[in-house]
């Protein structure tokens, strides 16, 4: 009998912030006590739990938040220690997601040193007054500083970047990181998502900015050299996030840390959400949804239809074990009579206008 292909790909969540901004509605919570330090003993439980589980030969890691950046020296270094030792670490890339206001020189040097070599900056915006409408407690000097310390201590960085905020300078923003020389943009709608402070206070977004700025952030890292490779993620030649696009194409990650996903092979594969912090801290197991071929194939469409490229429906015929074109075909051509898909040979993609109503698309192949 054949051994289990290795997993290749982990995301650890580190859930601690130095501030909450009012539009997050991740699993994130302010660092007191000795929360760290229980976070990266169960972190290690959990890294030696999953190695026993499944075999990896890690491609990609990544470390998302939360504030990962926020971890003090000598926690991080437990918990890479914690991922090499029980897992292993990325042979092509391993990112650190970081906050501006966290960026030292040393400190880059330091996360080089343990082996990060991708950065992904929270930037979110290169103006004062929209950082300070967004909650964000760096200034936009100091963003520019940041980024400008990363690519000094020879990290490829990739800046976050928030879009349709009411009187936001979105071309001054995409120029500016433009002008930074990051090569990686991921630029996301502001969205306000029931239970956060935005939602409390009413606060709103416009339709029409959201789609403005949509296009304009493509016009614009498209004239800079940008390729929109997915919905929200632009790069220059070569530098595609090699960790996302595994989300994207559907290959199996571990998932650590409290309320981290992870996709896990089996028969049949499975997805797995941990419990939040202090449920997960007691060794609660999360929840674990067993995917049947309709469940594989719905999944990969709302992920493989973000991609420019598409998705190959030969391939996931495959590897779900059900004929997509047989299945689904009416729905198929149903969405390419509307201008939202497209069909070339077996590869299927969505139309800019697809892009726009992704999830409308998608709920179509569920209602199929």
């Amino acid at each position: 009998m054949s051994l289990p292909a290795p997993v290749r790909h982990a995301y650890v969540h580190v859930p601690f912030c130095p501030t909450i901004c009012p539009y997050c509605d991740f699993h994130v919570l302010l660092r007191q006590g000795d929360l760290v330090a229980r976070y990266l003993e169960r972190l290690e439980q959990e890294a030696r739990q999953l190695a026993a589980q499944h075999p990896t030969a890690l491609d990609t890691v990544y470390l998302g938040g939360g504030t990962p950046s926020f971890l003090r020296d000598h926690e991080l270094e437990a918990l890479v220690g914690t991922v090499r030792r029980h897992l292993g670490w990325g042979r092509l890339e391993n990112t650190l997601e970081v906050n501006p206001g966290t960026v030292s020189a040393e400190r880059a040097r330091f996360w080089r040193s343990l082996g990060f070599d991708r950065a992904s900056v929270g930037v979110q915006s290169l103006d004062d007054p929209t950082l300070q409408f967004l909650g964000r407690q760096h200034s936009a000097r100091q963003a520019q500083e940041a980024v400008t310390t990363l690519l000094e201590a020879g990290f490829r960085v990739s800046g976050d970047l928030i879009t349709a905020v009411a009187g936001q300078p979105l071309a001054q923003d995409i120029a500016g990181l433009v002008r930074l020389g990051v090569e990686h943009v991921s630029a996301y709608t502001l969205t306000v998502e029931p239970g956060t402070p935005f939602a409390r206070q009413g606060v709103t977004v416009d339709e029409d900015d959201e789609r403005a700025g949509f296009e304009q952030t493509e016009a614009l890292l498209t004239a800079a050299g940008f390729e929109r490779y997915e919905v929200s993620n632009y790069a220059r030649p070569g530098a595609q996030s090699r960790h996302n696009r595994a989300y994207w194409t559907g290959q199996y990650f571990l998932g650590l840390g409290p309320g981290a996903a992870g996709f896990y092979p089996g028969t049949p594969p499975a997805r797995r959400t941990n419990a939040h912090l202090h449920e997960w801290l007691a060794g609660a197991p999360g929840e674990t949804e067993p995917l049947d071929p309709e469940d594989l194939i719905t999944d990969a469409l709302f992920m493989g239809l973000r991609l420019r490229e598409g998705l190959d429906l030969t391939a996931l015929s495959e590897r779900s074990g059900l004929d997509v074109r047989a299945r689904y075909g009416a729905v198929i051509e149903q969405q390419r009579r509307r201008g939202l898909l497209t069909l070339q040979d077996d590869q299927l993609s969505a139309t800019p206008d697809g892009w726009w109503v992704l999830n409308r698309v998608v709920t179509a192949f569920l209602e199929g």
